[in-house]
């Protein structure tokens, strides 16, 4: 009896296991677009919600920190503006490894989080909310012929604490792109040349992903509005009072398991935003 017993739990584990690997090969397959096999640079920015709302920022880094750590991925904070009294103001990560990005793509836009506030001395609920940015991390393999006439470059000494040298030379450098005002800036690189030439990346990236978003064929297609208006797109609202719990608007996918979620349990509102999206794609094709 034990031993018909420890080959059912056997055969069970092993079914398990591979229905996770059914699951995870599945998911792959919806990661068919011509970047998502890249890493991702991810953006965080504070919005509405004052000191806040940088504190937010910071806690949804520590979330998409742990993600990537979790999933093996090499996880490097590239820039850092510190919040007032507290958090900040934006952040930036690389999240290094294969399909980083194809997960991630589905994390942008607006987070709402509703709580108590612990800057607030009355001890009163407040809404906050920060916007999240994700491209792909890109080689020199992809080109992208943007003229000059459309950069607007400036260099900047970088900030920090240091030694006697620090602050005296300009590095760091910060790319517009005129027609639509995008606007990348980058200091994590000893020299200019290099900061340069990782912003140029960074700013492709971002063009590329938003003229597959708007299906336009050229760069110069690119509508300066619907870019600016990006940001207000609310994809998920974290509550911690007077009630807990996170909800995706988008696919109506819920848990009261904030700790979790806040530790980097994402996987599943991931999961189903992106069979999601591949089962609309799906539809307007046929």
């Amino acid at each position: 009896m034990e031993s018909d017993q420890s080959l059912i739990q056997e055969a069970e584990a092993n079914l398990n296991r591979l229905q996770r690997e059914l699951d995870q090969w599945e998911l792959q397959q919806l990661l068919s677009g011509e970047y998502d096999d890249r890493g991702a640079v991810l953006t965080i920015n504070a919005g509405a919600g004052g000191t806040d709302a940088q504190d937010w920022a910071e806690m949804l880094l520590r979330m998409y920190t742990r993600w990537g750590e979790a999933h093996g991925y090499k996880v490097h904070l590239t820039e850092i503006s510190e919040g007032d009294e507290a958090g900040v103001k934006s952040v930036s990560l690389e999240i290094d490894g294969r399909y980083a990005y194809g997960y991630l793509k589905v994390e942008k836009g607006t987070h709402r989080l509703v709580r108590i506030s612990p800057f607030n001395a009355n001890g009163k609920r407040q809404t906050s909310f920060a916007g999240v940015e994700v491209m792909p991390i890109l080689d020199e393999s992809v080109t992208l012929d943007i003229p000059d006439k459309d950069l607007e470059i400036i260099t900047t000494r970088s900030g920090g604490k240091g030694g006697q040298n620090v602050n005296k030379v300009e590095t760091a450098v910060q790319i517009r792109h005129v027609p639509t005002g995008l606007m990348v800036r980058c200091t994590e690189e000893r020299s200019q040349l290099q900061n340069k030439e990782k912003a140029m990346a960074r700013l492709k990236a971002k063009l590329l992903v938003i003229a597959q978003e708007q299906r336009a064929k050229e760069i110069a297609d690119i509508r300066g509005d619907i870019v600016e208006a990006a940001w207000g797109n609310q994809i998920r609202n974290y509550v911690f009072h007077p009630y807990q719990l996170v909800k995706d608007l988008r696919t109506n996918q819920e848990t009261t398991a904030i700790d979790d979620v806040m530790n980097g349990e994402l996987d599943s509102f991931i999961e189903t935003c992106l069979r999601q999206e591949n089962h609309l794609t799906e539809g307007a094709s046929v």
